[in-house]
């Protein structure tokens, strides 16, 4: 090929590939081809590139027919099959029923074709071991699809539009006609003869994007004659911007994000420290790493995790986000967990006889020994224990004791308070955080009083005197083992 109009972009091709680290020489690259001005131009161009011989590329045709259009369909197919085998190019056609799988998810007409299109593409560079997957998209498509996006609402990520370069499943999605217009690729393959088709089905402006290219840009060019370039100097300028911000949202997640019971969670306070441009996307982040399918348009839950983590109150709430997964505020913790991961424990019971035993408790990471001991050197003082042990006169408790979660009316004796108190009262007193209170063991004796909620508070049942002879100690221990 000797045409000056594509040789040019080739040159430009290259230029691109330099700068993005694009391939490098033995690459094996899967070239997505759908018969049109911009995949065949792409084809031939990266074609010329591989037959450099310090690169040596191994090229990869690859065609879907998405069944819409029968016949027309069928020839485009045909044809770039032809292409293929003309360059000498290996060729992969993936044929679909996409209508009828449009039926079977409820999916639009876009959205199944793209994700019939790609489950194909990826399963081609499995096969040939490719490092990347070439796409046609242009700075049309890429004008396109910032105001698409603009129109939905989205935010700096969305209007960034298409990345040159992205990692996806292992193999790179690369675009290296992104900053290329479509005249030029077209006035291309026409100057060096490069037959193409025309899909009948981008004339129709039923689809959001037909539409978008067919009326919106043509009647907003109207007040802007550069808009198609003005809208692709956005996505450049908010990508590099939208880049700089990931890097720095990665660095606040790691510092201020932990795994917590199969959940993610981070501290309230340094959270709100952050700018809220921090906040919303470290949100995001959080729920990309979680097995949440949550779309663009989701700023509404972004925002509702956002504010109701930075007010004062409440200070304990729930938000079902969807999915199976669930954002909780436990006082100054924000936690995200899946619905079955943050299930009710309540309901064990646990009879504790004879003694010495011990009674584990999986789910919370603890064990809780029990020990009956003569009471030589015991006096007063032994009532006033840290909170992870308790000592009971032995003598004035009744038998069998039993280690069991709360039941709803709870009430305990407490030391220091001439009275009772409702255990919830105790756990909101404690800030004890909801999603934990079933989980918190709770030791009573066989006339249903509860001596101790462990770890928390003691009651004022069988309080060690100087007359105590035996004594019942109780220990939590970390570790279910």
């Amino acid at each position: 090929m000797n045409d000056p109009s594509m040789n040019r972009l080739v040159e430009q091709v290259r230029r691109t590939s330099r700068e993005y680290h694009l391939w490098s020489p033995g690459d094996c690259i899967i070239v997505a081809v759908s018969g049109g001005p911009d995949s065949v131009a792409l084809l031939h161009i990266l074609n010329q590139l591989a037959r450099d011989n310090e690169m040596c590329l191994n090229l990869v045709c690859a065609h879907v027919n998405h069944g819409f259009r029968g016949l027309e369909s069928d020839k485009e197919a045909e044809f770039v099959a032809e292409i293929a085998a003309k360059l000498d190019i290996p060729f992969e056609l993936g044929s679909f029923d996409v209508p009828a799988y449009m039926k079977e998810t409820g999916k639009g007409t876009q959205l199944a074709a793209r994700e019939k299109r790609y489950e194909f593409l990826h399963s081609v560079a499995d096969k040939y071991g490719a490092k990347s997957i070439a796409l046609a998209h242009h700075a049309d498509d890429q004008a396109e699809t910032v105001m698409m996006r603009l129109l939905r609402g989205s935010g700096p990520t969305g209007l960034a539009g298409m990345k040159i370069t992205r990692h996806e499943r292992n193999v790179e999605l690369i675009r290296p006609l992104l900053r290329i217009y479509k005249t030029e690729l077209v006035r291309a393959c026409q100057s060096a003869n490069i037959p193409y088709v025309t899909d009948s089905s981008n004339l129709l402006n039923k689809y959001d994007r037909n539409a978008v290219r067919l009326d919106v840009l043509p009647f907003l060019g109207q007040y802007n004659g550069q808009l198609v370039a003005s809208l692709n100097r956005l996505a450049e300028v908010i990508g590099d911007e939208d880049d700089y911000m990931q890097q720095e949202v990665v660095h606040v997640y790691d510092n201020l994000v932990s795994q917590v019971d199969g959940g993610l969670a981070f501290k309230v306070p340094q959270f709100a420290s952050l700018h809220a441009a921090l906040q919303r996307r470290l949100i995001k982040l959080i729920l990309d790493y979680l097995p949440f399918n949550m779309e663009e348009s989701d700023f509404v839950k972004i925002e509702a995790i956002r504010k109701g983590t930075v007010q004062n109150r409440p200070t304990t709430w729930s938000l079902d986000l969807g999915g199976g997964l669930c954002c909780l505020r436990e006082y100054d913790i924000i936690r995200f967990v899946s619905n079955v991961a943050d299930r009710d424990l309540s309901g064990y019971s646990y009879s504790v006889d004879p003694f010495r035993t011990e009674v584990p408790i999986p789910w919370a990471g603890h064990r809780l020994q029990f020990m009956r001991s003569e009471a030589e050197h015991i006096v007063k003082q032994s009532n006033k224990v840290g909170k992870d042990e308790a000592v009971f006169d032995a003598d004035q408790l009744v038998y069998p004791l039993t280690v069991r979660s709360r039941l709803p009316g709870d009430i305990m004796r407490v030391m220091g308070l001439d009275g009772s108190k409702k255990v919830k009262d105790i756990f909101i007193d404690e800030k004890i955080p909801p999603s934990l209170r079933s989980q918190i063991p709770i030791v009573s004796d066989a006339e249903g009083r509860i001596l101790w909620i462990a770890g928390i508070r003691r009651s004022t049942v069988a309080m060690v005197t100087q007359h105590t002879s035996s004594v019942m100690r109780i220990t939590l221990v970390a570790g279910s083992e």
